[in-house]
């Protein structure tokens, strides 16, 4: 998911020695900022840790078009939901494994919205360090996803990493004529994104669903939001968490109302089948999942209730 406008932050010194000598400076004098948005899941020798980069203001007549105001106003009242916009979190996974630390979607950097961007102190607060990420596993090349990889230098926060995208979605951002295929509202994601890929062009890997990318995690397809949006199947100890990214991505909308054709999707029709398709086979499975804008920091399962579906959060 992401928003109509871009924020430009004054420019500051980001280099990682820089930004890691003045959190040891802050945690000595207490001035920290606490590690928002935390969550834990435990899969055999795994680890699933969720890390927040702040929240995103999303006006709620940008969102779904289609749906008539009083019927929307009414859902969103019965739910204790703002009626203007949206507020959702932005929770980046991260997947310990044994030697490996990757980390599905990196925030917006500083340059996206004011109220983002936080990713990195909020790392620090975990006691994560960014060099020790082996990987870097993006869902799909939206700012609050993919504008965190570099930092005001240009220089890429994951310094040790490999990164990792689905080809669909690198060939349609990179693409020579990807301005004219967006709405003008939408320009600033392909500029972006494309001043983001000239800094992974020489090490980035293409994902294929379907293969693994680690052991245990399964790329799925969920185009519909982006052209080559991907989730992450983690399977373990008999277990399974889907990394959705935002394939769905409201806790209560997504799930009470997936019919809904949202105009942050790319193709709304298949954001639409999407989002049924993988909730019918989150509830049979009974599997868990991982959702970036979700609430309660992201991660729980999916019920079938009253003719549709509910969250319910982790215990």
């Amino acid at each position: 998911m992401a928003s109509l406008s871009v924020y430009e932050a004054p420019g500051r010194s980001s280099r990682r020695g820089f930004l890691a000598g003045s959190l040891a400076l802050a945690a000595s004098a207490g001035l920290t900022r606490p590690a928002h948005a935390v969550g834990r899941v435990s899969m055999g020798d795994s680890e699933l840790i969720t890390v927040s980069d702040g929240t995103l203001t999303l006006p709620m007549g940008f969102l779904f078009p289609d749906v008539p105001k009083d019927e929307l106003q009414s859902f969103l009242i019965a739910q204790n939901m703002p009626t203007d916009a949206l507020h959702p979190g932005c929770n980046v996974t991260l997947l310990r494994q044994k030697e490996r630390l990757a980390i599905f979607d990196v925030g917006s950097g500083a340059n996206f919205m004011p109220s983002a961007g936080m990713l990195i102190d909020n790392l620090a607060a975990a006691d994560i360090d960014p060099d020790s990420v082996t990987d870097v596993v993006f869902t799909h090349a939206h700012p609050d996803h993919l504008w965190g990889v570099t930092d005001d230098l240009d220089e890429l926060v994951f310094a040790n990493a490999r990164y990792h995208i689905g080809q669909a979605e690198w060939d349609f951002w990179s693409s020579p004529n990807a301005l004219q295929t967006v709405s003008p509202d939408r320009q600033t994601f392909v500029v972006g994104a494309q001043n983001r890929f000239a800094a992974l062009t020489d090490r980035i890997a293409f994902l294929k669903p379907g293969r693994e990318i680690l052991s245990g995690v399964e790329v799925i397809d969920t185009a519909g939001h982006t052209p080559g949006h991907l989730s992450f199947m983690v399977h373990g100890s008999g277990d399974q968490t889907l990394i959705a990214g935002d394939a769905l991505s409201n806790t209560a909308i997504s799930f009470r109302h997936p019919e809904w054709r949202m105009r942050s999707d790319h193709d709304p029709e298949r954001g639409v089948a999407m989002r049924r398709q993988l909730l019918a086979r989150l509830a049979g499975d009974k599997a868990r999942i991982i959702g970036y804008h979700f609430d309660h920091e992201g991660i729980g399962r999916v019920e079938r209730r009253e003719g549709a579906y509910a969250f319910v959060p982790a215990a």
